[in-house]
């Protein structure tokens, strides 16, 4: 019998998407994919990673969204992932997102890109704003100087993207495109050119990587590439390399990777000339976004303004998710009877009726009825982010940020950590100095994350029902003002030194699209659904239980084994007025998730008629119940954040401090909180 071999199954072709912050590489993302992308981290990395499918006469390709960069510098994480993906992974085509209102600045990595011989296609972006601002471009001609193809795009109304989606899938089927070379200069090119014969002679280190883009990277003092290499044994390629960078540091006088970089920008101002006209007058220039950043960026309104945006936001939340709210908790609540009255009607035991009526459907639906102000809130906010203001709110407190010795680079993070604080803490690799990420994370904490939301929305519903968005508003706030007292205090004790300067893009206001805004709103909504639905779900098992052990107690009363660990917490948190055995079991569990705080008293207390609202204005005072969401919003970061802080610091030691610390500000701020009212008389 004659074998017969397995055909391989052929790799699925891969499709990197590449392009500077707010270029419109994410619209680009949602126009190609759609729906059909999926959430998660790089392999060892906890750095977001989206990926989708692209459908194209009957091929399918996988669109692999990279982080947005500048450059591919590997200076930052989101640089070496961008850069070792397309190195390392060789995608068949890197489309490369470009702003066409801003060539200059977009282009540098384009030249990057092309350096290490990628199968780049330009998808130039935003050409509409480009001709509002009278720049023309030809683009064959700049498709000619690149050497590679150049579509037009305006993805926010998904103009050009079939003719870039032919374009793509024709250059994967084409020859992979031989590097583009930018001449450094005379001297500088004698030594790539010894360089590169040297790494050429070793096959193994050849294969690997492109020859002259190697010997540009050492020459660049790439300190990455350059340990590899010595992992690697390519100790003669790192002694050739500085031989060289020393003999054109006496040559040329000045540092080697500054000439490459300015050599760069030389080719690309050339090649814009030959391909770009700007018609505008110097009035002209000064655009739409420049005149409406004379006002909220300016000096003294910028703050203000800024603060009047936040309470805008949780103003829009909290008015239209209220009566929402109410919906969902009637739902739950006539589910509930009806969970009770089928099971009931079965005969099933009374122990598996208060299973799924105190602890499933009680639990879950005591955190799923703050679905509706939580999607409103990341509705507002990505509003926000898509008009471009939130990248003005980072540039407005940079000013209080270096008057305090902080990173003004640090805000962005701290934004990022309203919607979640692990993301937030990922945020940091952004930052150069590690003095500086460590400060950023120890306070990221302190932003108060959308998980804590839930907490917030159920006591102010009890106690503030009619100043709800400023009660809420000033939980945020405070969160805001310790994480900066208590980065000076770490600055000034701990992390003495100057703080770097902060540079920060302002990208032109664009009115949002509803398509871009909704996926943004489901991305980060959605996650609090996955949650509720494992590790939510989960937890108020657990307490169930710990409710009904040992057998024969009465349920969550204080004879059972989670109202005797809560028994000996209480008094810990009696000065500070929420000293019951309950509220102590629901900050216990609410490190493993913040939204646990609610399901565990929902469990505890139970679903009564009119809901567990009710439950709770009986059982607290508006003075213990705002002490009591002042702990919530400063106490033990939740399990993830916690794990987030340990990869990223790679220390034990400065976890256990963020876990210490703020366990103890918590206390104390809630204890001051709730004494400071007693002695005002609002107790």
């Amino acid at each position: 019998m004659e074998a017969v071999a397995m055909a391989k199954p052929e790799r699925e072709k891969v499709i990197a998407l590449v392009g500077n912050p707010n270029s419109g590489k994410t619209s680009i993302f949602n126009d190609l994919t759609g729906a059909r992308q999926h959430v998660g981290n790089w392999p060892g990395v906890t750095v977001e990673k989206k990926e989708g499918k692209l459908s194209y006469q009957g091929q399918t390709f996988n669109i692999v969204d990279l982080p947005g960069t500048y450059s591919l510098g590997a200076y930052s994480e989101d640089e070496l992932i961008a850069r070792n993906f397309i190195l390392f992974d060789k995608p068949e085509a890197v489309i490369n997102v470009v702003d066409a209102s801003n060539l200059e600045r977009n282009l540098y990595l384009t030249i990057q890109l092309l350096e290490m011989g990628a199968n780049v296609v330009v998808a130039l972006n935003m050409v509409d704003e480009a001709r509002a601002r009278k720049i023309e471009i030809n683009i064959p001609r700049l498709a000619q100087a690149l050497g590679v193809p150049v579509v037009p795009t305006v993805a926010t109304r998904n103009e050009g993207i079939k003719e870039l989606v032919a374009t793509v899938a024709k250059r994967v089927q084409e020859t992979i495109c031989q590097p583009l070379k930018v001449n450094y200069g005379r001297e500088i090119e004698n030594e790539l050119d010894k360089l590169e014969q040297i790494i050429k002679q070793d096959a193994k280190l050849a294969a690997k990587y492109p020859p002259r883009w190697l010997a540009i990277k050492l020459l660049e003092d790439d300190e990455r590439l350059e340990a590899e290499l010595q992992k690697e044994g390519a100790r003669h390629v790192l002694d050739a390399a500085t031989k060289s960078k020393k003999q054109l540091h006496e040559i040329l006088g000045e540092e080697v990777e500054a000439i490459i970089a300015d050599r760069r920008y030389g080719f690309i101002n050339g090649l814009v000339k030959e391909a770009v006209t700007r018609r505008q007058t110097l009035e002209e220039r000064l655009t739409l976004s420049d005149k409406i950043d004379s006002i909220v960026t300016n000096r003294y309104l910028g703050l203000p303004i800024f603060l009047l945006a936040m309470w805008a936001v949780f103003q829009f939340t909290f008015k239209l998710g209220d009566p929402m709210i109410g919906w969902v908790e009637s739902a739950f609540e006539g589910l509930t009877g009806l969970a009770t009255g089928w099971l009931e009607a079965l005969g099933a035991p009374q122990l598996l009726t208060s299973f799924i009526a105190d602890g499933i459907i009680g639990g879950l639906g005591s955190v799923l009825v703050f679905i509706p102000p939580i999607f409103l809130l990341f509705l507002a906010i990505s509003l926000l982010e898509d008009s471009g203001y939130m990248a003005r709110a980072a540039y407005i407190m940079d000013r209080l940020m270096h008057a305090l010795g902080l990173h003004g680079k640090s805000f962005v993070p701290l934004l990022i950590g309203f919607g979640c604080n692990v993301p937030g803490i990922m945020a940091t690799r952004t930052l150069e100095s590690r003095q500086d990420r460590l400060i950023t994370i120890l306070i990221n904490p302190l932003m108060s994350c959308t998980a804590r939301l839930p907490v917030y929305v159920l006591f102010t519903g009890a106690f503030f029902i009619a100043n709800q968005g400023w009660v809420i508003f000033s939980l945020y706030l405070l969160g805001i003002v310790l994480a900066i007292i208590m980065g000076k205090i770490f600055k000034t004790f701990l992390f003495k030194g100057d703080t770097a300067p902060f540079v920060m893009e302002l990208p032109p206001y664009r009115v949002p699209t509803l398509k871009g805004t909704l996926i943004h709103m489901w991305e980060r909504g959605s996650s609090f659904i996955r949650k509720a639905g494992t590790v939510i779900v989960g937890v108020v098992v657990l307490i169930w239980v710990l409710s009904n052990l040992p057998l024969g107690v009465e349920y969550a009363s204080q004879e059972s084994l989670i109202g005797r660990l809560g028994t000996i917490l209480a008094p810990v948190f009696k000065p500070a007025g929420f000293g019951t055995w309950e509220a102590a079991v629901a900050l216990v569990f609410g490190i493993l998730a913040k939204e646990v705080v609610v399901g565990t008293l929902g469990v505890l207390y139970g679903v009564e008629e009119n809901g567990l609202t009710a439950a709770i204005a009986h059982s607290w005072t508006p003075l213990s119940a705002y002490a009591f969401m002042v702990m919530t919003l400063i106490y033990i970061p939740c399990v993830a954040t916690i794990a987030a802080i340990r990869r990223e610091t790679n220390s034990w030691g400065w976890t256990a401090s963020a876990i210490g610390y703020s366990l103890v500000l918590g206390w104390v701020m809630a204890v001051l909180v709730f004494q400071v009212g007693r002695l005002l008389g609002l107790g």
